[in-house]
Formats: structure tokens, sequence, C-alpha cells
């Protein structure tokens, strides 16, 4: 199960994620990536996020794509330490700004 929260300000939208991105939520994050036109920043709060599978992974591409593409900014926040590892492990630690 996923649960996103959306706070837009403007033209930044904070997503925060609680549960699990894999193959069958992934298209719930996917969704949320259609409403990013025309936003400058991206942050995703991952504090409550549980685990991530190689679609969520494909999604969170996705958006970081569009945001270089626009000029915009995707920033990941509170990346807990299991999520850290998948990102490292697949090179994302080194594509993704994380804070």
């Amino acid at each position: 199960m996923l649960n996103i929260i959306k706070t837009v300000n403007g033209n930044n939208i904070t997503l925060i994620l609680q549960g699990r991105v894999d193959t069958t939520t992934a298209v719930q994050l996917d969704a949320a990536y259609e409403e990013l036109t025309g936003m400058e920043e991206v942050e995703i709060n991952m504090e409550e996020l549980q685990y991530i599978s190689s679609a969520g992974l494909r999604v969170l591409l996705k958006i970081e794509k569009k945001m270089r593409a626009s000029s915009g900014k995707l920033i990941l926040k509170k990346v807990p330490e299991e999520i850290m590892e998948v990102f490292e492990m697949t090179g994302f630690a080194d594509i993704l700004t994380m804070e």
C-alpha cells in the first residue's frame, strides 16, 4: 500500500510517500508525475517509505528526467537507510539529489 500526501506551494510541490512503492503502487507515483508539469521544484519526503522496487526506481528516474528537461529540480528528503542502500547499489545515489 502507498499513500501520497501532496502539498503545492506556487511552483513547488512536496510529495510525502508512506508505505511501499512496488509494481502495484508505482502507478500511483506515476500518476503524481503527470501533475508536475510547470513545477520548478519537486521535493519527495521518504521518511515513511518502507520499500521501493525497480518499478518505483523507474518512476523516480522519469521524474528526474522531466525536471531536468524543464530546468527544475527533484530533491529526495529523509531517505531511510534501507532505501539509501537500494539507491547506492543501483547507482541512483549518484543521479538523484538527496538531503
